[in-house]
Order: structure tokens, then sequence, then C-alpha cells
């Protein structure tokens, strides 16, 4: 049939469709009402075939074109939809539509594109788009892309999604520029597979009833990330500018959820909020609760500014199953939520019960960050995962009961950047060693322990100021019942409410004669300043609740132990003016400090004035245990060999 005598075949059938002079390969929808305009260009003409019923179109490209289309849609319909197929990827601008599937016709989604290729999305600047779906059908979303959907251009999309997901991709997902607006959607916000990549643009979602921004595999196996995300099926999250602002209300949602890694650099700003309350979940039968930012594997955050904030009972800021690694980034968690029990029976989101006797599969705690796995088999356990934290700003607060602020069920390092907790449960805690060589850490727990690891604590380097609870508490804790031990070995430590018995010192370690809280005091080594503020004391005599812990010698009066590089001088009192503030300005670096009076120490091990030597610098002569006459065989670390005299310096031998 002749291309005029098809035209005149559509228009009988009631279709309205325009053949004119218009940019080649390109189709204009114009909705009006219960109508809508088709026009198609002349030289695509031929490979496709339009269909339309009222304001409901639907647009077939046959199989053997091999040109990229451009459908422009614009106008109004409170009944209607886009339904286009294909095999060939294509482009879909939004032009100023608002389009409400009421009837659906050919699908419930008021934009489906059923193409399983690439297709872009450009959401045209200046405009602002509105796309509701129908409350039936099969649809995946309000806005369904079968391929993968690339977001472009400074426009605005509002999306309501009435059936399942707001906007769905059944590959991957990109955003750059356009800002994206899922005001309610029964399922996800944003859905996808393979990976979500985000390099700009504005995503704000609310109302959805499960998850905010979610990302699967497409296939069984994970390719991992790929060069350029090249044929990459990996259930990634990329999110490296723009701003994502999601706020959850589902029970036991993720705001941010990922099958693979997430990964977040650049400036970024992130703000999640989940306030759903724990569940049962009867596949895995174990409890499941809301979370910020959660990643089935790694968690990498090497920039942005993230406030991650969880109130429901279980909550959390933000967890992984495998290696957490924070590099950089100015991150910001609160949690309020309380315990959550459940044992697929009985619910109790205020559980105040003791939780040691008690299967971890049958209650959440809420936790600010938590990473790893711990996993029993019989009476053994395995450790996976783990977390490295190197650089960047950490601000945790937890207040519900068993809410530890940094959580890692296997071994935790850190390196550098600063860290600043304020928790209920341990503030601290590692399933296995935790080691500390740089940056500063503030970890201050109300009812437990500041640190507690529950392998060998090692203390290298940094500056850290822990405070634990009442006794039994410590400011810093090992699994002394399994012989591991905390060494200090370098650094400044604070630890107010004292350090495990058996503790092993290799530099020199004081405890002072008297503690009192709510005051500045001034360290002093070499040419160091350090100026910090103690908690409040309560009536029980100690921070948070009651008497400090112990430390060497058992002695469990509420105390503070200190450790320096070089020969320190406390006092207490103080007025502190300058200097860097550091733990939201309850500590100052190198400032002025005057007044104040002098608190007694008493030494308790270790030697002022070693150095230790990297592996990389390690001496072959390990010379002797002794200096200065005095034996250090007791007082040396399992870690190190001996210590020697090297251009005039005392130094540790490493192994």
């Amino acid at each position: 049939m002749r291309k005029n005598g098809l035209l005149s075949l559509l228009m009988l059938l009631g279709v309205s469709v325009m053949a004119q002079a218009q940019s080649n390969n390109t189709v204009t929808v114009v909705y009006n009402g219960d109508t809508a305009t088709v026009s198609v260009a002349d030289n695509v003409t031929q490979y496709l075939t339009v269909t339309q019923e009222g304001a409901h179109v639907s647009i077939a490209q046959c199989d053997t074109l091999a040109t990229e289309i451009t459908y422009t849609l614009s106008g109004t319909s409170t009944d209607g939809e886009f339904y286009m197929s294909g095999s060939y990827k294509a482009t879909v601008e939004l032009n100023g539509l608002t389009l409400t599937n009421t009837t659906p016709v050919y699908s419930g989604a008021a934009v489906h594109i059923q193409n399983s290729k690439r297709i872009n999305v450009k959401v045209i600047t200046g405009t602002t788009n509105t796309l509701v779906d129908a409350a039936s059908g099969s649809q995946k979303g309000c806005l369904y892309v079968k391929g993968h959907a690339e977001f472009k251009q400074y426009g605005t999309l509002n999306v309501v999604g009435n059936m399942k997901h707001g906007i769905k991709a059944g590959e991957y997902i990109s955003l750059k520029n356009a800002t994206l607006n899922v005001t309610s959607a029964v399922g996800d916000g944003i859905s996808c597979n393979q990976y979500f990549l985000m390099e700009s643009g504005t995503v704000n979602i609310s109302g959805s009833g499960d998850d905010g921004i979610q990302c699967d595999l497409d296939g069984t196996a994970s390719t991992g990330e790929t060069a350029d995300h090249e044929d990459e099926d990996s259930g990634n999250i990329y999110i490296s500018g723009g701003t994502v602002t999601v706020n959850c209300a589902a029970i036991a949602a993720k705001g941010i959820k990922s099958a693979g890694d997430i990964y977040i650099s650049g400036t970024p700003v992130i703000d999640v909020t989940t306030s759903g309350n724990g569940t049962w979940d009867a596949d895995e039968l174990e409890t499941s609760a809301a979370c910020g930012i959660s990643a089935d594997m790694d968690i990498n955050i090497s920039g942005g500014t993230l406030t991650l904030t969880a109130t429901g009972s279980g909550g959390k800021g933000m967890k992984c199953d495998s290696v957490m690694t924070i590099s950089g980034g100015d991150i910001t968690v609160t949690t309020t939520g309380t315990l959550y029990y459940n044992n697929g029976t009985t619910e109790n989101t205020n559980y105040t019960g003791n939780t040691d006797n008690v299967s971890s599969d049958y209650y959440s705690s809420p936790k600010g960050i938590k990473a790893g796995v711990k996993t029993q088999s019989g009476n053994s356990y395995t450790y996976g995962g783990g977390m490295v934290i190197s650089g960047g700003i950490l601000r945790v607060t937890t207040s519900g009961r068993n809410a530890e602020g940094i959580e890692c069920k296997n071994t935790l390092d850190i390196t550098g950047g600063e860290i600043y907790i304020n928790s209920y449960d341990d503030a601290i805690n590692s399933g296995q060693n935790l080691t500390i060589s740089g940056g500063y850490v503030y970890a201050h727990s109300s009812n437990n322990d500041g640190i507690d690891a529950n392998g060998n604590c090692y203390l290298n380097g940094g500056l850290v100021y822990a405070i634990g609870a009442r006794s039994p508490e410590l400011a810093v804790d090992a699994n002394s019942e399994e012989q591991k031990k905390v060494y200090v070995n370098g650094g400044v430590l604070i630890a107010v409410g004292g350090i495990e018995n058996g503790s092993t010192m290799a530099q020199a370690t004081y405890r002072a004669s008297s503690v009192s809280g709510g005051t500045w005091y001034s360290l002093t080594y070499d040419n160091e300043v350090i100026a910090f503020l103690t908690p409040t004391i309560t009536s029980g005599g100690g921070p948070g609740g009651g008497p400090g812990g112990g430390g060497p010698g058992g002695n469990n009066n509420y105390t503070m132990i200190i450790s320096t590089p070089a020969a320190p001088t406390l006092k207490k009192s103080v007025t502190a003016n300058g200097g860097t503030g550091i733990f939201e300005n309850n500590c100052y670096l190198n400032g002025t400090v005057s007044g104040g009076t002098n608190v007694t120490l008493t030494h308790l091990g270790g030697v002022v004035g070693i150095e230790t030597v990297e592996a990389e610098q390690r001496i072959s002569d390990p010379r002797v245990f002794t200096i200065d006459g005095r034996y250090l065989g007791t007082a040396v670390p399992d870690a190190f060999r001996g210590v020697f005299i090297q251009n005039g310096k005392k130094h540790l031998k490493l192994q």
C-alpha cells in the first residue's frame, strides 16, 4: 500500500497521524485531553505502526529499522499513555508532558518503552513533566524502560507509581543534570538492574512502599565493575555528583540499596531518612530492619556529604555485608530507634530484655554504621568483610538499646580521618582485631565500652579519646576472656574509664590521680598541646550513668589513662583558646592554655620516647631487650622483638 493510502486508512480507524515535513527520524506526540496528535517524519513512516484509542498511543518499530528515532512527547491528558516497542535504540523527549493513565489500553504505565536497548530520556531543559500510572495493570513502573535508560538535560520529571515502582529499567539507569521527583510509589522509588550511575542532577524520593533507590543484578552472577561500564552487570550503585534526598517510611525499607557495591565519590549531597520498623523475613527466617544505605557487597566512600537518619525500631544508618572503605567525605549518622525483636510469631518493637542468650536471627539492633558478617556453623564461626577508615569526617550518634556507633564483624583498621561517636552501646566494636594507627578518634559510650575489640586492640598511632560507661565497662576493651589484649604502642591515648586489665604497654602509659566531669584538661608533651573536655559525670560516678571502668591492676574506680610519645604533663580546669577544633570542638589541638592545676600521674608501664620502625625499615640486629638498665620483656608486645638505639633515638624492633 502506498504511504498516502496507509495514512488514510489509519485516519478512518480514528488514529490521528500526520506525515509532515519535519526533521528526519522524528515523531511528535501532542496530548490534548482525551485525544493525541501523532506526527511522523516522512523518512520513517514506512517503519512504524501507529495505533491509537483516544489519548492512548502505541507505536511499534519494525525490526528492519536501523535508525534511531526521537519521540517528543508534550501536552496534557488525564487518561492517556505512550507505549513504544522495537528492537533499536531510541530517544524519548519529555517536553512539558502531563500524562495520567487511568484506563489502560496498551499498558498501565504512563510511558512504557519496550525496546531492550539504550533509551535516551531527555527531560527537556526548562520544562516540568508529570507522569501518573494506572492503579491496575501489569506494569513494573509508571515510567518503564525494558532496556537501559539514560536521563539527561535540565528539566524536571515528577512521577507517581500507583501499581509498583515509580521509575523502572530492566537494565541500567544513568542520570546527568535532570531532576527526578518520585512523590509516591507502591514499590521502589527508582528500580533498575545491572547498575545505577548518577553523575549530577537531583533525585527526590518520598512515599515509596519499599526502597528508595534499588539496584539488582540482571543475571545470576556479577561481572563486577567494567571499563566504562561496558556490558556491566554488577548490581553496583555509583554516585559522584548531584543531590539525592530519600525519605522512606516503609517497614524494613532501604533508602539506597544495591545487590553489589556502592561507590560514593566527588561532591554529591545525600540525605536519607528511614522511619519504618523492622520485620520478620519468612524466607531467610530472620529479622530485617530499615537502613539508609545498604549494600550486599562493598561500600566505598571517598567524597560527598552524607546525612543518614534512622528512627524506626532496629534501623541502621549504613551497612554492607563485605568491606566498607571510607577515605573521604563528610558523613553524619543518627539513629534513634529502639531494639527490634521478632521470632516469627511474636513481635516487640521496643524490646528491653537481655539478648545474650537470644538468637541473633530474632532481633535487629539499631546501629550507626555496620560492616562485615559473622557466620556460625555448629560451634565455630567465620568472619567476612571488614572496615577500613583512612580519611573523611564521621559523626555518629545512637541512642537505642544495643545501639552501637560503628560495628565491624571482622577486622577494623583506622589509619586517618576524624571520627566522632556518641552511642548507647559500644561506640566502636570489632569482631576481630582492631587497629588504630592514625587519625582522630572520639569514642564515647553512655552504657558500654568506648572501644571494644573481640580480638586484640592495637593502638599504634593517631589521637584516641575513648570514654566508657560504668564498671565493668571500659574506655578501651579487648577480649581478655580469650587471651586477647590491648596493646598501647604509640600515638596519643586519653581513656576516661580505664583500659583492659593486663594491657601491654610499649609506650609509656599513666593513670591520672583524679578525674572531674565537665572539665577542660590540657595534655602537653614535647611541643604538642591538646585541650579536651571531659563528659559530665552523673550521680552514679561516670559518664552516662555510672562509674568508669577499670585499668591495669584491677582498679575499678572511675579513672583516666593517658599515653603519649613523650613525657606528658596533665592539667585540669584550664582555659583553652585558639587552636584547631576537633570532635565537635570538644578538643583543641595546639591552642593556648592557661591556668589550671597539675594532675599527678602514676606510671603504669612502657617506655618514654620510643619510635616504631615500619616493616620496610627493619634492621637485622634487634639488639637487647633492656634500655637504661631496665628490662622490657613484659612491656614489649608480641609484635615486637626488642628495643635498639639508632641516631640517638630509641626504637622498637618489629618482627
